[in-house]
């Protein structure tokens, strides 16, 4: 099973901490993928959920492009990696049943399971059934080893 963290929480939201890199590059070491949220303004990457908030490098995004499951949060971060072609792992959502990433991964929204093959995102809002799922992204990520 993929395990994805949700904004690179482990064991709980921690909202002050979410998609900083350090804390990002901390659920990477321990062995997780990560969800993050990508924001483009300018030719310029951030990462943020609400807002753009931690400015990071296009260096940094493709040194961890293998761990990341990129979240676009604006037009402009979709528009920016769908001309980079370097194998990113990016999709755009907000509440749809489900979006397919540009690797044709299956993102479901919370409550929508099961689906086969899909990703369950925070699986534990609605006790969804996992069993058919290919992976998680969760912000308690470390229950489901």
């Amino acid at each position: 099973m993929i395990l994805i963290s949700h904004r690179g929480n482990i064991n709980g939201r921690i909202e002050k901490t979410e998609n900083k890199p350090d804390y990002i590059d901390d659920a990477i070491k321990l062995g997780y993928e990560v969800e993050v949220d990508i924001w483009v303004i300018k030719d310029l990457f951030y990462l943020g959920h609400d807002k753009p908030q931690y400015s990071i490098s296009l260096n940094w995004l493709s040194q961890r492009k293998d761990k990341l499951w990129i979240h676009c949060k604006n037009i402009e971060s979709i528009e920016r990696f769908n001309i980079l072609n370097e194998n990113y792992n990016y999709f755009w959502h907000q509440e749809d049943t489900l979006t397919l990433t540009s690797k044709g991964y299956i993102w479901a929204y919370p409550g929508k399971q099961p689906i086969n093959h899909s990703i369950a995102v925070i699986p534990e809002l609605f006790m969804d059934n996992i069993d058919s799922c290919l992976g998680v992204c969760s912000d308690y990520i470390q229950n489901f080893k």
